[in-house]
């Protein structure tokens, strides 16, 4: 069995999931394949994407896209891009109906493997989870003070808020965000993928306005 199938076949947590009040089974959403040159470092699934077996099928994954400035069929191409959140499973509601976070089992069980085998040219850290496990102290100060810092990290590496609709206020309380950080972004990205598909003597399509 392979590390993909492993994943897939994890029931770590199916106690954990039906104590919580969706009383769900796990479903490993196991999306990247070795070669990747770009990772999306999330956070966990959410229902919907518990539910399509696909992650970020939901409008978190069309705004991600935008920022990405990349198609829908570009962003699902295991061979380009790598998802991988902190948690593979929907770790399901608390009581008051708000998602519960990632249960670190899934990363202390997967991630430094997963992560040998990616080896990304870029990463992009999307939520205070990820940016906390891949920089550690230099996002203890939170999601919008290490976002601020992304100079520090790119072109590499790219903390991101949350795409949730739910962030429209941040959005708009840090116009420099889509202003400076997404422009660098699209670059970053598109010259991976221009020089990936070079490489592989394929044609990119311009990247989205």
């Amino acid at each position: 069995m392979d590390l993909l199938e492993e994943i897939s076949a994890c029931r770590l947590c199916t106690t954990r999931f039906a104590a919580t009040a969706t009383a769900h089974a796990p479903n490993p959403v196991v999306w990247f394949r070795p070669g990747a040159r770009i990772l999306i470092a999330g956070q966990a699934p959410g229902m919907r994407v518990h539910l399509a077996g696909r992650p970020f099928a939901d409008r978190s994954g069309d705004r991600l896209r935008e920022w990405m400035g990349v198609s829908e069929p570009a962003f699902y191409d295991m061979a380009r891009i790598a998802i991988v959140p902190m948690a593979f499973c929907f770790p399901g509601y608390d009581a008051k109906g708000a998602d519960l976070p990632p249960p670190p089992i899934c990363a202390a069980t997967w991630r430094a493997t997963v992560m040998q085998q990616l080896q990304p040219d870029l990463v992009l850290l999307v939520g205070g989870h990820a940016q906390r496990w891949h920089l550690g102290k230099a996002a203890s100060q939170g999601v919008t003070a290490t976002v601020a810092a992304w100079r520090d990290h790119a072109p590499r590496i790219f903390p991101l808020p949350h795409p949730s609709w739910r962030n429209t206020r941040w959005l708009k309380r840090n116009p420099w965000f889509e202003a400076e950080l997404v422009p660098a972004l699209r670059q970053a990205i598109d010259d991976i993928l221009r020089e990936a598909d070079d490489s592989a003597g394929l044609a990119l399509p311009d990247p989205l306005p």
